[in-house]
């Protein structure tokens, strides 16, 4: 007998949120799923570059930050330091002297919604966000988009525990928004999309990140990387991939 379904769908950070729990209803999981909700909503208010009153902006502009969101703040400065560090200067928190953590935080505000589930006993959850997702439970089997023809898959990951995230970087969804710290500018050395796979969406999002603005080097820096596999589409068409998927 096929195991009950709960969905739930949110529109916040510009883009959709789509989450399913394999599980049966109760209040436990149904508070679960508005608190998961919530954060995703939250993150969005804290952390978007486009609101005038998020932290983000507050930073920017050298603004007071109100006291109860300076520990996300502070995490997520963290992580940004720690990810730059790691990636040689490929993923950076601050181009031009602006603050932006996008590059991370919608990974990691995946990863936390997600958390929630399984903490209120959920044992198989999706939660995709605009194409980043984290999966705990399973199976799972999940499209990535091919970034040269609309409306086709280029590939399938599948999961039959996890838990696993999985983030594409690219041009797809928003255009070329992803810059180079190196360059200043978009990168243009032959990869149109890339997606690395691990157990954190939050570690994924930031390789995915980085490694997207390395190009043709990417392939060989994530197959340095032990628990993570990538899957890189070229501008050709030609495909490839490193690690175990």
């Amino acid at each position: 007998m096929r195991e009950p379904e709960l969905h739930r769908v949110v529109h916040t950070m510009g883009t959709v949120f789509s989450c399913t729990v394999r599980a049966e209803e109760t209040p436990g999981l149904r508070r679960a799923l508005d608190a998961a909700e919530s954060t995703l909503h939250h993150v969005d208010e804290v952390f978007s570059p486009f609101r005038p009153d998020s932290a983000v902006n507050r930073v920017r502009q050298g603004r007071p930050v109100p006291e109860e969101w300076q520990p996300e703040l502070s995490e997520v400065l963290a992580l940004c330091a720690d990810a730059h560090r790691r990636t040689g200067g490929r993923f950076a928190a601050w181009h031009s002297g602006v603050f932006d953590p996008s590059g991370l935080v919608k990974g990691w505000a995946v990863e936390r919604a997600a958390r929630l589930l399984r903490a209120a006993g959920a044992e198989h959850v999706c939660l995709n966000g605009g194409g980043d997702v984290q999966l705990y439970g399973g199976p799972w089997r999940v499209g990535i988009t091919h970034p040269l023809r609309p409306g086709s898959c280029a590939a399938v990951v599948e999961s039959p525990g996890g838990p696993l995230g999985i983030a594409t970087s690219g041009p797809g969804e928003r255009g070329r928004h992803i810059v180079d710290p190196h360059t200043g500018a978009p990168p243009t050395d032959g990869l149109a999309s890339l997606t690395v796979t691990g157990p954190s969406l939050t570690e994924a999002d930031m390789l995915a990140t980085a490694a997207y603005c390395m190009g043709a080097e990417a392939r060989g820096w994530l197959g340095t990387l032990p628990g993570v596999a990538a899957f890189g589409v070229m501008s050709d068409g030609r495909t490839w991939t490193t690690g175990k998927g």
